[in-house]
């Protein structure tokens, strides 16, 4: 028996799931696990959270975060217990209704899952925002980069130390110019994998969240652009312009300014995921990732179409290697 066997059996014993039966859940890129318990007089269930310090996790920002969208009468789960020095949490079960999944059974649903989950973020977007750190225009910049150190240098093999250079210093300057304003509370991974559908619930609660210990002060745009520049999930331009529509009516917002925001913001998160799912597979032996990179291109490919990139496209398209089957090959290989 492992320690961490041993200290997540006595934060359980202290419970009212101490005689439950467990069961492993899906992962995710991380280093957390996921085990859902069964009461096995009642019937109910929870999530147990087993992300361990030593390996980078930390559950607070979980904690601290899960209460605040509560609190703004959001669904993210209740936090049943917890043990924060060692990385356990004892949490609500939301259930196993993806979006992606209920959408795979219901496509006619997509319109409603869509909408709600918009709605979510012009609720969120009008809370008062708790203490976190700014996602801006530098730490954006860095990450964007990775595009260059773990995406193209993967596959050329050469780093392009001066194009990397020159986009860093460009890219800051449109960020600094396109996405000023009043920052919002930004989950920065709000997409499909980790929305759950809740029917019986009623308005924004009907949208439960997951996968938010990530979150920082950003622009409103991002977390739209997250769920609907989907690299899991393509998501129909129709629906995407018809949400960026609803948002921006909702919120009351200038147009203009939301939607160059919006695709500024998106070639910054779509630079970044290109290098993170080349690092999963370069770095972390994880390969799979790479096949959601072609689907990352595309949505980059077309953000760059904004005039307000103009002066990073071209080094763009000079300087990182289109996905092609080759090399995708090279990443996988390496």
């Amino acid at each position: 028996m492992t320690n961490r066997t041993v200290l997540a059996e006595a934060l359980i014993a202290q419970t009212p799931w101490a005689n439950a039966t467990r069961a492993p859940l899906a992962g995710d890129a991380s280093n957390r696990r996921y085990e859902r318990l069964t009461d096995p007089d009642t019937g109910r269930t929870a999530v147990l959270m087993d992300a361990p310090p030593d390996k980078g996790e930390d559950v607070r920002p979980f904690v601290k975060i899960a209460n605040h969208l509560r609190e703004v009468g959001l669904s993210a789960p209740e936090i049943y217990a917890e043990d924060t020095e060692y990385g356990f949490l004892l949490l609500e079960d939301l259930g196993d209704d993806l979006f992606a999944r209920v959408l795979d059974r219901q496509p006619d649903l997509e319109r409603t899952l869509y909408e709600a989950a918009t709605d979510v973020l012009i609720e969120l977007h009008q809370a008062p925002v708790p203490s976190l750190d700014s996602y801006g225009p530098a730490l954006m910049t860095e990450l964007a980069a990775l595009a260059f150190t773990k995406y193209a240098d993967g596959i050329t093999g050469t780093p392009d130390a001066d194009a990397k250079e020159r986009f860093e210093s460009r890219f800051e300057d449109v960020l600094q110019r396109e996405t000023q304003g009043a920052k919002v509370l930004i989950q920065r991974d709000y997409h499909a994998e980790n929305l759950i559908w809740l029917p019986e619930r009623e308005g924004v609660r009907r949208v439960g969240l997951l996968d938010f210990q990530c979150a920082m002060l950003g622009h409103p745009a991002y977390d739209l652009v997250s769920l609907l520049q989907d690299v899991r999930r393509v998501v129909p331009v129709g629906i995407e312009m018809t949400m960026v529509n609803r948002y921006i009516e909702g919120r009351g917002i200038d147009d203009h300014d939301f939607r160059t925001a919006y695709a500024v913001l998106g070639a910054q998160r779509n630079l970044r995921i290109l290098g993170v799912f080349a690092r999963l597979a370069t770095d972390y032996g994880k390969p799979r990732y790479v096949d959601l990179i072609p689907v990352t291109w595309d949505h980059l490919m077309r953000d760059l179409e904004h005039p307000a990139l103009a002066a990073v496209a071209g080094l763009l398209r000079d300087a990182l290697p289109p996905p092609t089957p080759e090399n995708l090959k090279k990443l996988r290989a390496s």
